[in-house]
């Protein structure tokens, strides 16, 4: 079972207990429409670097005259705090090409555009991005808890609440598992996003699917190995 935690978040560079991830982690993922037709492929990986970790997500799908294509790159120190974000994402006619430099020891970031714009901005103490983010759920999950409401940036600033809805059976990787379905909400100035993702309840909590809102409609991401 997991439960609310009242802890405040880890201090910048502060250490932490062995994660349920491993360095060389690669999770391979169909993209499947809500028909059931697979439109595609996404991959989600994890390596060990000098003083913390390196992330990587890569999401291909198609549909008939529209293209999705994302490559998301995050760094983060041993504690998960968040040091760079790199986005290069197309969806349709729209793409995105940034980097958001974290310096948490000033509580800044600063946001760079592929056109030449940049921009800095106040952070609070341990942001993460959010593709770190993801790994941050699964190691308090791990834990046997859910983080409280917090803050993160995904190019743009967010406040996500997360919250345990149940636990059940889902067929991924071949076979059915035991799940735990979780439910993360992203409220941002401009607009707002709803997440599901059911984690495997066992030592790693690897997330099994996710469903993931474009504006073509809500695809699933499905565990194949």
């Amino acid at each position: 079972m997991v439960t609310a935690a009242s802890a405040a978040p880890a201090a910048p560079g502060e250490s932490v207990a062995a994660t349920p991830f491993q360095a060389g982690e690669r999770l391979r993922y169909d993209v499947v429409w809500p028909s059931g037709l697979t439109l595609g492929e996404a991959t989600f990986t994890a390596d060990a670097e000098t003083g913390g970790w390196a992330f990587r997500a890569q999401i291909r799908a198609s549909l008939p005259n529209f293209e999705i294509r994302e490559n998301h790159q995050a760094r983060a120190d041993g504690a998960l705090c968040s040091k760079e974000l790199v986005k290069d994402a197309e969806r349709g006619t729209k793409a995105v090409k940034e980097t958001v430099i974290f310096d948490q020891a000033r509580g800044k970031a600063e946001r760079s555009t592929e056109k030449g714009g940049a921009s800095e901005f106040e952070i609070p103490p341990c942001m993460r991005d959010g593709l770190t983010y993801l790994y941050f759920l699964r190691q308090d999950l791990a834990r046997g808890r859910i983080p409280p409401p917090d803050d993160l940036n995904f190019g743009g600033q967010y406040a996500v609440t997360v919250t345990y809805a149940e636990s059940r059976k889902i067929e991924a990787a071949g076979k059915l598992q035991e799940a735990d379905r979780i439910l993360i909400d992203l409220m941002g100035p401009a607009s707002s996003h709803s997440f599901e993702v059911f984690f495997s309840k066992d030592d790693a909590r690897k997330p099994l699917v996710i469903q993931v809102p474009f504006d073509m409609g809500t695809f699933s991401l499905r565990l194949v190995e």
